[in-house]
């Protein structure tokens, strides 16, 4: 292929979550790279608070004023009269739609004991339900033309896990079980779905708690990773080149690019007569305990397998 060409040329694309951070930096290298794009965001707070319409515009008017395409959208991928709004509209724009980013987040970051319903359900509605919402308005689309590609951006806060993000990594670990379900399922109809967890220096994670040392010396030396750096990855699997992906979850972390392992039985001990409660306690216990997982967080796991 010719280092000019454009791999997404006039492929039409929604990116949810687009006015700011990662969102932005892939809609933006989707344009670049020949895309028409649907900017979706509300212009809401981090922690879901507000609206605002300035940022998917500005999006759009960096897309424009470099010579892409690009549309802007402000409605809620929370709601599932939004979603289908959303996917009617690059419909109405575009004439068809070739890919969706599920980007759109939001945080409420707070321990586990002291985590209220509304923090909970917040954060499960935008991250998890909303991908569902607009992965779904536009499966018939994608079933009626038989192609498409859905891209969603997990969080190693769900594929590993981190402290006081039990509603974020419950919906960021919801995001791989829902993209394993649509490639599945949407499979005849040549769909593909994959999951990035991305890694950067954004608006949401300067919302991370800085209450101890601990976290006050883990922002202070922690690298800057633009947004961008997730990008390229995601622009290429919305291309044809990547019709042989589907079912996969990576990690982009600034310059590497990671494939995650997937659940998958590790060890196995049967009892031909069947177990009791102490049998468990003798046998099982002892052959599994060395291959218990030990309780760390993503940056314990990152910290000590990468340089």
């Amino acid at each position: 292929m010719d280092a000019t060409s454009k791999i997404v040329k006039d492929k039409v694309v929604i990116v949810t979550g687009a006015g700011r951070g990662i969102g932005q930096a892939i809609a933006g290298m989707l344009a670049a790279e020949g895309a028409k794009v649907v900017v979706n965001d509300i212009g809401t707070s981090v922690h879901g608070d507000g609206a605002d319409v300035k940022p998917a515009q500005q999006t759009v008017d960096r897309i424009l004023a470099a010579g892409g395409d690009a549309v802007a959208s402000t409605d809620s991928v929370a709601q599932w009269e939004g979603a289908k709004r959303i996917a009617q509209q690059a419909m109405d724009t575009y004439g068809r739609i070739d890919g969706v980013v599920n980007n759109a987040g939001v945080l409420r970051d707070v321990i586990f004991h002291k985590m209220e319903p509304d923090d909970w359900e917040t954060v499960v509605n935008v991250n998890l339900n909303g991908s569902f919402y607009v992965s779904r308005a536009v499966a018939p689309y994608f079933r009626k033309q038989e192609s498409g590609s859905y891209v969603h951006l997990s969080s190693t806060s769900g594929l590993i896990g981190s402290t006081g993000q039990a509603n974020y990594g419950a919906a960021k670990l919801g995001l791989v079980a829902l993209s394993k379900g649509i490639a599945l399922d949407m499979a005849r109809f040549n769909v593909r779905s994959n999951v990035i967890a991305p890694s950067a220096f954004t608006r949401m994670t300067e919302t991370v708690a800085t209450t101890t040392d601990e976290n006050r010396e883990r922002l202070r030396t922690r690298p800057h990773i633009p947004a961008e750096k997730n990008a390229p990855l995601a622009v290429f699997l919305m291309s044809d080149l990547a019709r042989e992906v589907t079912g996969q979850v990576f990690y982009s972390r600034n310059n590497e690019l990671i494939l995650f392992s997937q659940m998958r039985p590790l060890r196995s001990i049967h009892m031909a007569g069947g177990w009791t409660p102490a049998m468990v306690a003798e046998h099982m216990f002892p052959g599994f305990q060395q291959n218990f997982y030990p309780l760390q967080r993503s940056r314990d796991v990152f910290k000590t397998w990468l340089p």
